[in-house]
């Protein structure tokens, strides 16, 4: 699960990095090319953020998907438990007999606990990469119903900027422009909890 927490981090701090380099980067804009100049009304310059970690404890849509992850994970767990075990056993096994086996035998079960550490190792690099597709896959459709969500919420808001408060990113907050509680509700009317 540590690698969805990690993966929903990653995605919300590239997120926030990127507006910020949209923000503050110099810009041409059409207006300037064209020698005239528009100067933005800072009495109508507008941001919120929302505690991501909130979203993640209280989204219930992000719950279920974090919940069927667990599942997963642990269902490979088993399984490469169970392959950990047989090589075990076939490992114990040879270790007692090996003084009555005739050097073909004993080379023959040698190379059959090579190849069945190959296999496992192959197993577990296969399961952990999908894993990491399925987090991946499964976090960027929260990113992008809680995007779809701000779109709506914010076509009476006129915020210029929703960002999501990460701890290692931000540095000072207003608690007056936090919309968890808005974007939370919201989103749990969008998506309601699976029974």
């Amino acid at each position: 699960m540590k690698n969805v927490a990690v993966g929903m981090n990653i995605v919300l701090a590239l997120a926030v990095a990127v507006l910020f380099y949209l923000q503050f980067s110099p810009k041409k804009s059409a207006n300037a090319v064209e020698g005239g100049s528009k100067a933005a009304n800072a009495g109508n310059f507008k941001i919120a953020y929302f505690e991501s970690d909130s979203i993640q404890n209280n989204f219930e849509y992000f719950k279920e998907i974090r919940s069927a992850l667990q599942v997963k994970d642990q269902a490979n767990s088993r399984q490469l438990n169970e392959l950990k075990t047989i090589f075990t056993n076939k490992y114990q096994d040879l270790q007692r007999s090996a003084q009555s086996l005739s050097q073909a035998e004993l080379a023959n079960r040698q190379q059959e606990l090579v190849q069945m550490e190959k296999t496992y190792q192959g197993k577990e690099q296969m399961m952990a990469q999908e894993m990491q597709d399925e987090s991946f896959k499964k976090l960027q459709d929260v990113k992008k119903k809680i995007e779809d969500f701000l779109k709506e919420y914010n076509k009476d808001k006129g915020y210029a900027y929703i960002f999501s408060s990460a701890p290692e990113f931000m540095y000072l907050k207003d608690s007056t422009y936090n919309i968890t509680e808005d974007l939370t509700k919201g989103l749990n009317k969008l998506y309601p909890k699976k029974q």
